[in-house]
């Protein structure tokens, strides 16, 4: 719930803009064209163009103290629905010439931003929301090996063959990761329930590190194909996004132009 936190503030200003549209309105859409409309317009594009500006700059700046990443983050996907959202309100249901091009632009681009911010969650990141490196992954696959390793020195047996099993088993991301944790877990417990009554005890203990370890290596496949991903991604996007702001741009010109 936390995570879709934006998500609801942004729906429920939705909500109150729409009734305050319809209240104002009074059953004819507002004029494009009007005070009211205009400020609309002005106010939503306003707010688009931090969508696509302020976060991007701190991003960018990781050593900055102005608020969190994730926390940017979430402004960046409320004022990406609300902006959208009022530019649709000041259009007065017309779709008609370049505004209608811009609106459709707004619509796609709106959408890539979901697809993106489905991505952005996909890869690890930090408390504080920034991307994780592989050398952090690594670092920390390095000390949860460094501490089974210790486990098993410590408690000898069977249980070095029955980890050696455990990591034969595939790390599935996505899609197959139900499956392949099903699979996982339930050769676990087949392997256990082999065990002798006095190693059985300790088998909880050793499930807990092979698990820590196992996230981890998800982690760094995540992080992998994450890059990749959101690589493609704002090879698309940001394209789109120029090209919606400079036909926005022209828009609003030739509307002041001509009125």
């Amino acid at each position: 719930m936390k995570q879709n936190l934006e998500l609801i503030a942004a729906l429920v200003c939705v909500v109150l803009l729409t009734g305050a549209y319809l209240l104002v309105a009074d059953g004819d859409p507002l004029q494009p064209s009007g005070l009211l409309g205009h400020g609309i317009g002005i106010v939503g594009f306003a707010l688009m163009l931090a969508t696509e500006t302020l976060y991007s700059w701190r991003k960018t700046r990781r050593r900055a103290r102005w608020g969190r990443t994730q926390t940017w983050l979430s402004a960046h996907v409320f004022t990406g629905i609300v902006g959208p959202y009022m530019v649709f309100l000041h259009t007065g249901f017309r779709f008609a010439g370049l505004a209608g091009i811009v609106f459709w632009m707004t619509v796609v681009v709106v959408c890539s931003g979901f697809v993106g911010r489905y991505i952005y969650t996909a890869i690890p990141r930090t408390p504080a929301g920034d991307e994780m490196e592989t050398a952090q992954l690594q670092a920390a696959i390095d000390r949860a090996e460094g501490q089974l390793q210790a486990w098993l020195s410590a408690h000898a047996g069977t249980f070095t063959a029955l980890v050696q099993q455990m990591a034969a088993l595939p790390v599935a991301r996505g899609t197959g990761r139900r499956r392949a944790d099903r699979r996982y877990w339930q050769a676990w417990q087949d392997a256990v329930a082999r065990l002798p009554d006095a190693q059985r005890d300790r088998a909880p203990e050793l499930a807990a590190l092979l698990s820590a370890r196992r996230a981890l290596q998800r982690q760094v496949a995540a992080l992998a194909s994450g890059r990749r991903l959101m690589a493609v991604w704002h090879a698309m996007h940001v394209p789109l996004a120029m090209a919606l702001f400079f036909s926005a741009f022209v828009h609003a010109v030739a509307a002041l132009y001509f009125s």
